[in-house]
């Protein structure tokens, strides 16, 4: 009972505790600290000292003392405390309510088995200052929790550096590992995701997925990925190679590639889509050289607009297939046809118009008269004094 009324004065404490102590009555003195707790003068120094009592002496009492009243104790005192006593998770639970973020995360990486949870660690990385951290943090999960690698990039990805990120996992031949990420941060549309993806869908011969990341993602070494996937021994890697090259408007290359595969509808496509008709025409040319006539018909209207029809004409005649040119020469006919039509359709109006113009008469349309009126101090002169007028004025220049 005396005690309580001593612990209640801060300065009388510290010299109370050592007094206990060196008598070696720590159960009496945590005891009597515990009862004082409940007292209106309790002060932070009861807190702080039951707290370090814990750590020394009852350290499995400690969490529950910290839960209850952190933000009454003097929390870089305690801090101390519990790390010399090694109570890592204490030392954790301090560190976050200090604000101490960086020092959490090292402690938790430095002690995982005591100080480690997934839930707590993911709330904490973000709040971090240092990102370095971050990829320690990887570093750490690729070590002890690597099936739960995936939670945590996808919780650090808004402040990571996705290039260095992909680099580490390059290096360390853990990207499979790490696939869900990569399609989960692709939509930044990253080179070095882009590249690392489209590397993990050819080993695994996922030709869907690589076609429709391609499709969806454009931020990648076009031609590098082209000249790679030409020689694949699966058809459908090179035809999206082939697909590659026609992106990137290397037309004659893709009907190569897909004449080599015989991928008759593609090479047919590209050469359309070329708008060359040097490229038409020797595809033309190599489907009548491999006897390939249902194809040359198919491309006659494929690539219509690009031919040119006597090369047309003398391809079939001299292959004797005329049938297979017969429809293609009857649209050509036919469009000539109408060309004629509409040319002496407007030859006719425009001679007519002609005609209109040289029969119609030439009319003036009459101008109104102007009336001269006489100005101030001038008479008109009347027709017999004119006469007379005029005759006595020659006279007058005569005699002058």
């Amino acid at each position: 009972m005396c005690g309580l009324h001593i612990v209640v004065h801060a300065d009388e404490l510290e010299e109370l505790i050592n007094y206990y102590q060196n008598r070696g009555y720590f159960e009496e003195l945590i005891q009597l600290l515990e009862a004082a707790l409940g007292l209106e003068r309790a002060h932070m120094g009861m807190f702080t000292e039951l707290a370090i009592l814990y750590s020394k002496y009852k350290p499995s009492k400690m969490r529950e003392h910290l839960e209850l009243f952190w933000s009454r104790v003097n929390i870089p005192k305690v801090l101390r405390a519990a790390e010399q006593a090694h109570l890592w998770a204490e030392l954790v639970f301090l560190y976050d309510k200090y604000e101490e973020y960086d020092n959490a995360i090292t402690a938790m990486m430095a002690h995982p088995t005591e100080a480690w949870r997934e839930n707590h660690f993911k709330d904490v990385i973000t709040k971090v200052a240092n990102i370095e951290l971050y990829y320690k943090a990887v570093q750490f999960y690729l070590d002890f929790k690597p099936m739960l690698l995936n939670d945590l990039l996808v919780v650090l990805s808004p402040r990571l550096d996705h290039t260095r990120t992909v680099t580490h996992f390059v290096k360390s031949n853990h990207l499979k590992l790490v696939k869900p990420y990569l399609r989960s941060v692709q939509n930044n549309n990253n080179k070095a995701i882009n590249e690392a993806l489209n590397n993990l869908l050819i080993e695994e011969e996922d030709f869907v997925g690589l076609r429709s990341s391609i499709d969806a993602f454009d931020n990648f070494d076009n031609i590098a990925l082209a000249q790679r996937l030409e020689k694949h021994e699966l058809i459908e890697f090179r035809r999206i190679s082939a697909y590659l090259f026609k992106g990137n408007n290397r037309w004659k290359q893709a009907v190569e590639l897909c004449k080599k595969d015989r991928l008759f509808r593609d090479a047919m496509q590209y050469a359309g889509e070329s708008r060359s008709s040097e490229i038409a025409e020797e595809l033309l040319e190599w489907f009548l050289d491999s006897d390939l006539f249902e194809c040359f018909g198919a491309c006659l209207y494929q690539c219509y607009d690009l031919l040119k029809p006597d090369v047309i004409m003398e391809l079939a005649w001299r292959h004797n297939i005329m049938d297979f040119a017969m429809p293609f020469m009857i649209q050509v006919v036919r469009e000539l046809s109408i060309k004629v039509d509409k040319l002496e359709q407007s030859e006719n109006i425009r001679s007519s118009d002609e005609r209109s113009d040289q029969t119609q008469p030439i009319v003036y349309e009459p101008q109104p008269m102007l009336m001269l009126t006489a100005g101030p101090g001038m008479m008109a002169p009347s027709y017999g004094a004119g006469y007379g007028g005029y005759a006595a004025g020659y006279g007058g220049y005569a005699g002058m």
